[in-house]
């Protein structure tokens, strides 16, 4: 292990560690706590359009806020940290154990930006546009499957701003709009499509992806998990932080915490105005409960299974589309534990591997959103 290489990466994450500290107090000591209709009428302010921007960081899980999003990228420091020091207290392994967190993390980022600059005039509209999708789709998908250094790093970015979010936008503007579709149906139809297309061109075009540099491998934390009551709990709060690629109990806590800190702040602030967060992050937890406890057998044979999926798409749209009584909640939850992670593995196995299986939940919570929403509106 490169010895070397670990100290700077260290040295790196503290300074990064310490500079969303610093953002994270400056949003809190800023003291103006704005609802989102008033955030969205003054999104032509440079302050209002930065803390937009860094909301889209929580976007995926219907949060759309700083604070979570803050929250999210502290836990998820803390974690690779932990990672590399070898603490056992760093639960599951972030980003799969690959040790390629901030390379993860560089080319989503920079793919949001990218997606702001390219395609951030679609919010003069005054209607929600999908522009975090960059955040948790295709750069990602192409660090963990290509590997480390600039050359991924960057050309994910790039496609991911280029394909994915031009891609979502079409969709949710001339699809999901007019057909008064939930939108995610049409933000993870965008990610799927450009995203295949971008692994077509990737194998098309190799050089565009070849590796610059050896990876570096982080060594696990060995620890036979038992499958118990305490891994399932851990197992639920980690589902929270799987949407970006964390899948990690310290980044999922730093998410609630934050969504709980907004909400006390601001209530209207969360979830697009809605008043629903609360009980969107009940039908999270349910969900995610619900297809730990069911598909425990494929979590002990695979080592991993999508039961993220309900919490980022199925729930929440339910929620937001038929109101946040406890019928709803429920119904969502467990139709969607149940049905989604089996059909997103059903495509992932059915899926070329040039491509990352990323595409496979992506595609499965699009058909599942367009199933469940409708049927738990009928059954309320």
């Amino acid at each position: 292990m490169n010895t070397l290489f670990f100290s700077r990466q260290q040295h790196w994450l503290v300074l990064m560690f310490g500079c969303l500290l610093v953002f994270f107090a400056a949003s809190l000591a800023h003291g103006q706590w704005l609802d989102y209709a008033q955030r969205v009428a003054t999104l032509d302010e440079p302050l209002s359009r930065l803390r937009w921007i860094v909301g889209d960081i929580s976007e995926v899980a219907f949060y759309k806020h700083e604070l979570p999003a803050l929250g999210l990228l502290l836990g998820a420091c803390l974690a690779h940290w932990a990672q590399l020091r070898g603490y056992r207290w760093q639960g599951f392994a972030i980003c799969y154990g690959s040790g390629l967190w901030p390379w993860v993390f560089t080319s989503s980022l920079l793919g949001l930006l990218l997606s702001h600059v390219l395609w951030g005039w679609t919010l003069a509209s005054g209607t929600w546009q999908p522009t975090f999708v960059a955040f948790v789709s295709l750069p990602a998908a192409m660090v963990l499957l290509f590997g480390a250094g600039w050359r991924v790093t960057i050309t994910g970015a790039l496609l991911g701003a280029l394909l994915v979010t031009p891609a979502s936008l079409l969709m949710v503007n001339y699809l999901c709009y007019p057909l008064q579709l939930p939108v995610v149906v049409g933000n993870v139809s965008g990610m799927a499509v450009a995203s295949v297309v971008a692994f077509i061109l990737c194998k098309r075009f190799p050089s565009w992806v070849r590796q610059c540099r050896e990876p570096t491998v982080v060594e696990p934390v060995v620890n036979q998990p038992d499958y118990g009551v305490v891994w399932t709990l851990r197992r639920v709060l980690a589902d929270f932080s799987e949407a970006p690629f964390f899948g990690n109990e310290l980044a999922s806590l730093g998410l609630l915490l934050g969504v709980l800190l907004a909400y006390l702040l601001s209530p209207a602030a969360l979830s697009y105005g809605s008043m629903l967060v609360m009980q969107i992050v009940a039908g999270q937890a349910l969900a995610s409960l619900v297809g730990v406890v069911c598909w425990r057998g494929q979590w002990k044979a695979r080592g991993w299974y999508p039961t993220y999926i309900p919490i980022v798409s199925i729930v929440p749209a339910a929620v937001l589309t038929h109101g946040g009584s406890w019928q709803v909640v429920v119904i969502s939850a467990v139709l969607g534990a149940l049905v989604a992670p089996p059909l997103a593995v059903a495509i992932t196995q059915r899926l070329p591997a040039y491509v990352h299986g990323y595409i496979g939940n992506v595609m499965s919570m699009a058909v599942c959103t367009l199933g469940i929403v409708p049927v738990t509106g009928l059954l309320v």
